[in-house]
Order: C-alpha cells, then structure tokens, then sequence
C-alpha cells in the first residue's frame, strides 16, 4: 500500500510560500509558509499534518486493541502535540505528546493503559518517527 502527498514551494524560505495536496483530495492546495511554520499565520504546516496523522493513526491501533481485548470503545479522542526545536543540525522534531481520552464500557483501568501502551508502541506513525513520544491517557467513565 503506498499513499501520497505533495508540496509545491515558491520562492525563498522566508518570502516565499507554498501548497500541500494530498492524492485522496482532501487537501488540495492547502496552504504553508514559513509564517504557517515557525510563527503563528493562517494555513498548515508539515508538524500539523504529523500531529494529525499520529493522532488518527494512535486512535485506530488503540480501538483494535480495545476490541480485541474484549471491550470495544465507544469513542477515542486523541491530540497529538508535536515539539520541534533549533538544535545544532537545525530544527528538529523532538517529541510527540499524545493526550488520549476513551470511553470503553467494561474496561478497566489497568486494561486500558495496556491497550493505549501497546497503541502508542505499535501504530505505524508511532513507530515512524523518530522523536520521543510521551502520552497521556484517560478513561472516561
């Protein structure tokens, strides 16, 4: 299975701009700048899409995991927040936080954090990167 995105850039790093689409359509043209990036401008950038992309991806392998474990769930929110910071060798993505609440009838505390531990350490975005990636997870009841 292959998935693909694209990004067209115009000009230089600081005027310039650019788009994101993706090969669904979801996203066409989206747009991205080094004000959408490293200040706080209208349109995405490339962490927001990794935060968004984690966050589905984590909601997905923590519902397989409640399910498989008997206890299906009702609903999975997830925010996933990514950290990047200037290091010697540049900005770099330095964490991944996920904040996760769940509602799952019948399940336990302690079943739940097994569930959401194995999601976190299994879902492919998780495994993908190459940052520390921290959570926190909340039952609701």
């Amino acid at each position: 299975m292959k998935r693909k995105a694209s990004a067209v850039w115009n000009g230089t790093l600081k005027e310039g701009k650019g788009s994101i689409s993706t090969e669904s359509g979801l996203l066409q043209s989206a747009q991205y700048s080094f004000g959408t990036r490293f200040e706080n401008g209208p349109g995405t950038n490339p962490e927001e899409l990794i935060a968004a992309a984690h966050a589905g991806c984590f909601s997905m392998a923590l519902s397989a995991q409640l399910t498989t474990a008997g206890t299906p769930p009702e609903r999975i929110a997830t925010t996933a927040t990514v950290t990047m910071e200037k290091k010697d060798a540049g900005f770099t993505v330095t964490q991944v936080h996920l904040d996760v609440t769940a509602k799952v009838p019948g399940a336990t505390k302690e079943a739940f954090d097994t569930a959401a531990g194995n999601a976190k350490a299994g879902c492919p975005i998780s495994r993908l990167l190459n940052a520390e990636i921290t959570m926190t997870a909340t039952l609701e009841s």
